[in-house]
């Protein structure tokens, strides 16, 4: 068996564990807030400005693909420190940048080392009977959603006040604290199995190969991600052109979705209580829908109706999340880490393509453009679920869970 303290996970320590995952996460999105700041003040060209939000997001796949798999043969509390330690001294590399070329490197770093959240989150479940490891997820991932929903106006915020360097610099602060805190509470857990690197990263194909569900998990959310990403992306333009909001009202704006992660604990509850089928054919629904009824809702001029939508689209999508991540989790306790680095990197890639995909969508055929294929996209999740099932492929997760190799 893998040698763990004798360590149980409490509400409070729970609550640490949603806290830190926010605040970890939060680092990849500052600088998508800040772009226009930080491009003036490091004389970047506007038509490069959108790769420093691009760096941080592939710093951010790479650590998925890369770093998180070594959680099934490393000791977890050691690679869990060393990724914050490493995002401390990026985030202060972020703000102490004089010239583009490091700032550049310091965002690949900031997305590199934010996946300590992504490590964490398995790492708890290993401390919960399987029973309530869909609370748990849920209870951690909604700090997990908040700190990405609070992290845009919270920066704007910061920005308006200090300046952009403020921001990065406050971070530090806090991931600094976050270290000391982790330093003191995170168990030991030290995977049984010691695979070589290689033979690690080579063992996700293998797993992608064994287990159907977790194909199917990636199929279904990777859709869901993409048409959430596609909404956040082209939701400020729209606002700006259509409802002429300017940055404080988008951050208003963006503050209403922060509401979909009331959503998270109900779901961890709901996939516990073996409600895994109606979760995700309800996610699946809610989401298709806002998407198509805010086609109308901005033809209308309904902006309150609107941040209502946005809401239930963020708290569909949460919802599948938990879902998805409560069955993969279930399927080989010796493997959570890998599985979790296939799904994250699958999924995280979707919502790649959903963010480039929304801005050219509302670009040539405006907000209709965009509800029509998201509205399309999760006709064919429904789909797909519904053949899966007909197909007797889609079953239950029992509560006890695999411990293959």
């Amino acid at each position: 068996m893998p040698t763990r303290d004798p360590f149980r996970l409490s509400p409070t320590m729970t609550g640490i564990f949603a806290t830190v995952c926010g605040l970890t996460v939060a680092n990849i999105y500052y600088a998508q807030a800040l772009i226009g700041p930080i491009t003036h003040d490091l004389a970047i060209s506007p038509e490069w400005a959108g790769i420093i939000v691009t760096l941080t997001q592939l710093g951010y796949g790479a650590g998925l693909f890369l770093i998180v798999p070594l959680s099934d043969r490393s000791d977890n509390r050691r690679l869990i420190l060393l990724t914050m330690g490493g995002l401390v001294l990026s985030l202060a590399g972020a703000a102490l940048s004089p010239s583009v070329t490091l700032f550049m490197l310091c965002s690949v770093a900031v997305g590199l080392c934010s996946v300590g959240s992504q490590i964490l989150l398995p790492l708890a479940t290993h401390f919960v009977p399987p029973a309530q490891r869909g609370r748990v997820i849920g209870n951690i991932m909604g700090g997990l959603i908040t700190g990405i929903m609070f992290s845009r106006p919270l920066a704007n915020a910061i920005a308006a006040a200090f300046g952009w360097r403020a921001v990065f610099w406050i971070s530090t602060l806090m991931m600094t604290t976050t270290c000391g805190v982790l330093w003191r509470v995170l168990p030991d857990y030290m995977p049984e199995h010691r695979m070589r690197y290689r033979t690690l990263l080579w063992s996700i194909g293998h797993l992608l190969i064994e287990y159907a569900p977790l194909r199917r998990r990636i199929a279904y959310h990777g859709i869901l991600f993409a048409v959430f990403n596609m909404f956040w992306t082209a939701a400020p333009l729209m606002l700006h052109q259509h409802f002429g909001l300017g940055q404080s009202g988008i951050a208003l704006f963006a503050l209403a979705g922060a509401g979909g992660a009331l959503a998270a604990p109900l779901a961890g509850r709901l996939a516990d209580a073996g409600h895994t089928r109606v979760a995700t054919w309800g996610a699946m629904g809610i989401v298709g829908l806002m998407s198509l009824a805010s086609g109308w809702a901005v033809n209308g001029d309904w902006l309150v109706l609107l941040a209502i939508m946005a809401i239930f689209l963020d708290a569909g999508v949460q919802t599948n999340q938990i879902v998805s991540q409560r069955v993969i989790y279930s399927l080989n306790d010796r493997a959570r880490g890998r599985l979790n680095a296939a799904y994250m990197t699958a999924v995280f890639l979707c919502g790649a393509a959903g963010s480039s995909g929304g801005a050219a969508l509302y670009s040539i055929r405006g907000w209709w453009g965009f509800a029509l294929v998201a509205t399309l996209l999760c006709l064919a999740a429904l789909m797909l679920f519904a053949a899966e099932i007909l197909l007797g492929r889609e079953k239950p997760i029992p509560l006890k869970t695999a411990t293959k190799p």
